[in-house]
């Protein structure tokens, strides 16, 4: 029986979740698995969430792609002969809807569980705290609901941006086509890969940041590894920047003035990518009549266990942040349901997410990768702790690979040798990062990792060598 079909007596759930993508569908299953009544209310087009549909997963297949194309144009150094390396975008193009297809299919075929969940294919606005309005009018009420809408492209005040036609991350990863030039506005991790993929597939990309340097939520050391490969590949990078104007030149294409280095610059191309960032995407949820608040940034507001400001309503994923990652949301909306459908002696012992153990990825080559504390915000809170790090350039196995740039770095606090965090910008960094997740889980120390088989030759085999300077300085722990 469909939702429309469906008589107004039915229209009372325990979890409504607004939004069916990470957070959302999550929050949901663990729902129906404590045997809850659960409505996902999602309007997109699509079922699947962006994750899925327009963020990771259609993302990384085509970086993956250009990464071998990348490889095979520079295969002369170990003596393969390969005379022409280029990219079919339309075969490329159709890789990559077969792949998001089989994952979205998957997500659609569980969403539409009708054993499970209640799906209304629609948008939906709070008329009060228990009740929902649906586009075509229909009100649904629950006991709990979650927020779990997303975000969507901003356009920050720049003069012109909003008159000229410009793509987003969508449109990006939909070509079929080699754009001819590109000027990418931004310089954070959804700017810095597409304009790494979009140099590697042919493009002439100038890139146009306004901070000292790109990917600025990550340290200066590792960011400056980045923008080196990328000036190396040809990505026209200006850091530093404060646009002046932006606009549609008469015969076509964009033109964008800025200052850097104090020095007034103009760039030209076909076409503009605006990469500056997502805000949440609340607009249309009529929050104030659910008297759910948000923060100053937009987001909306919520304690550690995913509450708003009304209890029985729940937010998580890039809504509500604190960052716009897929593992968060998918944990916050776990927590979420959880909080709401346990019994009381079993949510006293639900413990929040952890950020101490945050972890983050930037897919591009070299890829960046972080776990736990960063060094900066222990400096900033006077924590004490130690910190050591290893370059790749002496690495045997980075060495014959030719991937040299970048290093590892880890970070300990100084009494027992807990590790605090770790910091990897160099070959296959978001794998490598992984090795910290159970040790950081656990508060392993650095002793402990070091008590562990490391194999020769392997790029893990490098982490060794922080941790054993870090273990000279810290006594064994005789516990």
């Amino acid at each position: 029986m469909s939702a429309s079909s469906r008589s107004s007596s039915e229209s009372a759930f325990d979890l409504i979740v607004l939004g069916g993508g990470s957070a959302g569908f999550n929050a949901a299953r663990v729902a129906a698995d404590l045997g809850k009544r659960v409505a996902i209310v999602d309007g997109a087009k699509q079922l699947g969430g962006l994750c899925i549909l327009q963020g990771c997963m259609p993302s990384k297949t085509l970086l993956y792609a250009t990464d071998i194309l990348h490889h095979a144009q520079h295969a002369a150094p170990f003596g393969l002969r390969i005379p022409s390396a280029t990219v079919d975008m339309k075969a490329l193009h159709a890789w990559k809807k077969h792949v998001i297809a089989d994952f979205a299919g998957y997500r659609a075929k569980a969403m539409t569980n009708p054993e499970r969940f209640t799906l209304f294919r629609a948008h939906a606005r709070f008329v009060d705290s228990h009740t929902v309005e649906l586009a075509d009018g229909r009100r649904l009420s629950a006991r709990h609901f979650l927020i779990g809408t997303g975000s969507r492209v901003s356009v920050p005040p720049i003069p012109g941006l909003a008159a000229t036609p410009a793509w987003t991350s969508d449109d990006v990863l939909d070509l079929d086509f080699v754009p001819k030039s590109v000027i990418v506005l931004g310089g954070g991790i959804v700017a810095c890969e597409l304009a790494q993929f979009l140099r590697r597939i042919g493009s002439r990309v100038t890139l146009i940041q306004r901070s000292k340097n790109i990917l600025r939520d990550h340290s200066p050391a590792a960011s400056e590894v980045v923008q080196q490969a990328f000036r190396d590949e040809g990505i026209d990078l200006h850091t530093d920047t404060k646009i002046e104007k932006i606009s549609a030149l008469p015969a076509g294409g964009v033109s964008v003035t800025f200052l850097s280095a104090g020095k007034r610059t103009v760039r030209r191309a076909e076409h503009l990518f605006n990469a500056l960032g997502r805000e949440p995407n609340t607009a249309s949820l009529n929050l104030a009549a659910a008297g759910v608040k948000t923060t100053p940034a937009g987001r909306v507001a919520t304690n550690r266990f995913q509450q708003t400001s009304q209890p029985h309503i729940y937010a998580g994923g890039d809504v509500c942040g604190p960052f716009d990652i897929v593992h968060l949301a998918v944990a916050q909306g776990e927590l979420a349901a959880r909080h709401a459908f346990f019994a009381p002696a079993a949510r006293k012992k639900l413990k929040p997410i952890d950020h101490a153990l945050l972890l983050n990825v930037v897919f591009t080559d070299p890829p960046l990768a972080t776990i736990g504390v960063a060094e900066h915000e222990l400096i900033a809170s006077k924590t004490p702790h130690l910190v050591a790090s290893y370059p790749f350039d002496d690495h045997g196995k980075s060495i014959l690979m030719r991937q040299t740039r970048g290093y590892v770095k880890v970070i300990a606090e100084p009494k027992r040798g807990r590790i605090l965090g770790a910091e990897i910008v160099g070959p296959q960094a978001g794998e490598l990062i992984h090795c910290f997740s159970g040790p950081l889980a656990m508060k392993a120390t650095v002793h402990d990792l070091l008590r562990a088989p490391w194999y020769h030759p392997t790029l893990a085999e490098i982490l060794t060598y922080p941790l054993e300077e870090l273990a000279e300085k810290v006594p064994v722990s005789r516990e």
